[in-house]
């Protein structure tokens, strides 16, 4: 594994546009080459920035309502290529493929939707599929990609780049590809949860819990081990009367 990348280029396609703007910034200031979808590369016209569409990149529109647009080699191969694969190499070559050396993606809102008390094809509607196929496609190639997923990392990743002139160190990387996969793995487990429970299957053949950290704690069972409090959500408060 590569211990330093130069971000080079860098694709954007978030829901959650908090810190967008000043993060793309950040970006295009250290000269790198801002793609997008939909939404993300408006704001960031009406942002004065340079983007190029994800469309323009892979020759077809986005279609059927937003499912497809970034499903295409030329979007996965980028995030997906070895680089020192010479066979890869060559691959990107003949097709035309380019590296995709960042990518900063977070998720439809699913669970707000259906904490919202949507109908049920407003919440599927509200399952993301695009964007975990691209945060899993560069979080297994974190060697070479930076996957960002959490807005709460976009000050690390300037941070990042400036320490080590442009580039992301692979310590880095590594930490980020597993926020990035706890992040598929906890909205996987909030659909399937959710569809039991829409359907009426109270007893599903395989059933994924998730949680999100509340705090740490001092030590675990044993004093030298470590351990932590998290929260799923499904906490309610009984009151007796």
């Amino acid at each position: 594994m590569t211990e330093q990348l130069p971000i080079r280029r860098a694709l954007l396609s978030v829901s959650d546009k908090t810190g967008l703007i000043d993060r793309a910034k950040a970006l295009d200031a250290r000269g790198v080459e801002l793609l997008s979808t939909g939404g993300s590369a408006k704001a960031l016209r009406e942002a004065g920035l340079k983007v190029k569409d994800v469309s323009e990149v892979t020759g077809f529109p986005e279609m059927m309502d937003g499912r497809v647009k970034t499903l295409h080699p030329k979007v996965h191969g980028g995030l997906l290529a070895l680089r020192d694969d010479a066979g890869h190499v060559q691959a990107m070559t003949e097709h035309g493929i380019a590296p995709i050396d960042l990518l900063v993606v977070n998720l439809y809102p699913f669970e707000a939707t259906v904490a919202a008390g949507a109908d049920y094809d407003t919440c599927i509607e509200n399952i993301d599929i695009g964007g975990p196929a691209m945060i899993r496609a560069a979080a297994k190639n974190h060697a070479f990609v930076t996957v960002v997923t959490d807005v709460e990392d976009y000050e690390r990743l300037i941070g990042d780049m400036d320490q080590h002139n442009g580039a992301t160190c692979r310590k880095f990387r590594k930490k980020l590809a597993q926020i990035a996969y706890a992040l598929t793995a906890a909205y996987d487990a909030a659909v399937s949860t959710w569809i039991a429970g829409a359907i009426g299957v109270q007893t599903p053949r395989r059933r994924a819990f998730a949680g999100t950290i509340g705090q740490t704690l001092r030590y675990g069972e044993n004093p030298h081990q470590k351990a932590a409090f998290y929260t799923d959500g499904s906490l309610t408060i009984r009151q007796d009367r």
